[in-house]
């Protein structure tokens, strides 16, 4: 079984960075990160910022206007959030590309990636990994810089 790299890239249709984020150094995995599944595929995290601290579980990400499979993990460092999390039940691109309301079209290795900011000043990034598995990343302005790094390191392995 092979492992997807999801590799950065910028698109004629959209950026495939989050909003407001910038390149970063590299830097060591601050811990290792859990992986979320959904079904058979499983998220692998890598390249997460150091000095995070889990902070727990969510099963529900606000910027979804469906009910939606949800499985999240929160870190936190003083009063900065970083959020990753696997949304099972996305089929199709048309489905994914309309799921969060005033979000930009990008791509993620070529396939559909969305970006959004939130009304904490967050930004939320969320990529179709495959038909069915969805990723995503949120993270608030000081750790939003590492969106980018972590994405590109992100695997999907069935």
């Amino acid at each position: 079984m092979g492992t997807i790299v999801l590799v950065l890239a910028l698109t004629a249709c959209g950026t495939a960075a989050p909003p407001g984020a910038t390149t970063a150094p590299p830097s060591k995995i601050a811990q290792r990160s859990p992986a979320l599944s959904c079904g058979r595929d499983r998220v692998h995290l890598g390249a997460m910022p150091p000095g995070l601290t889990r902070a727990g579980a969510f099963t529900r990400i606000k910027a979804l206007p469906r009910k939606l499979k949800v499985r999240g993990t929160t870190w936190r460092q003083g009063d900065q959030r970083l959020q990753a999390a696997v949304i099972c039940g996305v089929r199709t691109a048309e489905q994914f590309a309309t799921l969060v309301k005033r979000s930009t079209l990008g791509q993620q290795a070529g396939r559909p990636a969305l970006s959004w900011h939130t009304k904490d000043g967050s930004i939320g990034y969320m990529w179709l990994a495959r038909p069915g598995t969805a990723i995503y990343l949120s993270a608030t302005p000081a750790l939003a810089p590492h969106l980018p790094r972590i994405a590109t390191a992100t695997t999907l392995t069935p």
